[in-house]
This record gives structure tokens, sequence and C-alpha cells, in this order.
């Protein structure tokens, strides 16, 4: 079990069957398909769930957005599915594994560097700058469409050293010291705390990413309780709390 949160409002959640049910123990599986930058507060928000239901195992798959809706267009199951962008959600929901999405939280970029920003970084164009190595998500997932909108907004060229398929694996370039800064959400860099620097960048309002959530079609109950826990009350105030903004 994961650290509590509050339970709060969270506790009127009643228990319900999922989609799977556990033949050893008799438990009901709830899969979420979830943003890495989700992470966290998704987390979290298993121990609520799961108090507020007794008997269903929450499962969580975290990963690129982009990849995650590739495997639910391929067949894959699961149950609620919480993309970083509505575009990558729009695509699972016209290929009718979703019918309908809800905007739950938003996010924007922001710079991180080395503790103490060895390289100087004070802002966007600097990333352009001779002897910086920059890592950005690539381009089809959303904190990369994110990326290339800040950087028209700043009229600036990147020319990354590398191009990752989420922000996780943006942070751990830079974490790692594989690239000198690189782009991500401003959640990630908050939960990074001291392994990382941040750099504030007013462009960044010009790509500010709504997340949707929504049902995979045939889920089950358990999946619009779940997505209740997570745009109600308790959800906003763990999504606030990590930095998110709400619609």
């Amino acid at each position: 079990m994961k650290r509590a949160l509050a339970l709060g409002a969270a506790l009127t959640v009643l228990a319900a069957c999922g989609s799977e049910t556990n033949s050893a123990t008799g438990d009901a599986t709830l899969t979420v398909f979830a943003a890495a930058s989700l992470k966290k507060v998704f987390t979290d928000l298993e121990d609520v769930f799961e108090t507020a239901n007794p008997g269903v195992d929450v499962r969580f798959s975290f990963a690129g957005s982009s990849d995650l809706a590739a495997q639910l267009q391929a067949g894959a199951p699961a149950d609620v599915f919480a993309s970083a962008d509505q575009p990558t959600m729009d695509k699972v929901v016209a290929d009718g594994r979703i019918a309908t999405s809800r905007a739950f939280a938003t996010n924007v970029l922001t710079i991180i560097t080395a503790p103490g920003n060895p390289k100087g970084i004070s802002g966007f164009r600097d990333l352009a700058g001779d002897g910086v190595s920059v890592v950005t998500c690539a381009p089809q997932v959303p904190c990369g469409r994110a990326t290339q909108k800040v950087a028209a907004a700043a009229a600036v060229t990147l020319r990354p050293v590398s191009e990752e398929s989420s922000v996780a694996d943006v942070l751990t370039k830079v974490t790692s010291g594989q690239a000198d800064a690189g782009l991500v959400y401003v959640t990630d860099a908050a939960g990074a705390g001291t392994k990382v620097a941040t750099v504030a960048i007013p462009e960044a309002s010009a790509a500010v990413n709504t997340y949707p959530i929504g049902a995979v079609d045939g889920s089950g109950d358990n999946a619009e309780k779940f997505i209740e826990l997570v745009t109600g009350p308790t959800g906003r105030r763990a999504l606030t709390e990590a930095g998110f903004g709400v619609p």
C-alpha cells in the first residue's frame, strides 16, 4: 500500500466488481493506464480507493501517453486511461475504446538542470547555446508537442541530443548526468526535489497541457468510481499539492 491521503469525501465511494477477478484471492482488479507524470498522485490515491472499496486491487501502468494509447488501440486490456493531453485521448476515443473523457488537470513545462545549474541557464534561449546538451520529449508525445509550442513562442530552434518517449525519461537523462538540461513538467521537477535545479520559462504559458481521463469501453462500475475520485475533491487536492493546475 502506498502513503495514504486523508480519506474525506473519498470514503463515500462504494465497492463494486472490476473487470477482472483474482481467482486465488477473490479480489477484483482495476487496471489504470496513466501518463508517467501522474505516477505520484495516482499511487497516493490508490490507498484512498482501495480503503473505500475493499476487495478491489488497483494496478497501474505508467508510461508515455502515446505508448499507452497505442497499446489501447491494439486491444490491450485496461479499465481507465488518463492522458497527458487531449489529442492523445482523442485517438483512443476515435478508435472506440473510450466513449467520453473529462479534463481533470493541467500542467506546464519548466527547464531542469543539474543541482546548482552549472551551465548558468537563465532562460529558454540558453538551451540553444553552444556547449549545452539538451534532452526533450519526442514530438509525437504530449510533452514533446508542448516543447515545440514553447520553442515556437520563444522563437528558438532546439537541437536535442536525444528525444524521449516520456517526461520521466527526460528527467532520468538529466539526473544521471547524460544531459545538461531538459524540459519536463513542473510537477516532475517538483517531485525530483534536490536532484535538479529548475529554471522557469514564461513561454511555457503558450503550451498548457490539459489532462483528460476516461473509462475504457466495458470496464464496469469501478472505473467510473476511480474517475470520480480523481476528479472529485480528494483528487483535486492531491493534484494541487503535486503542482498540477485543475480546470
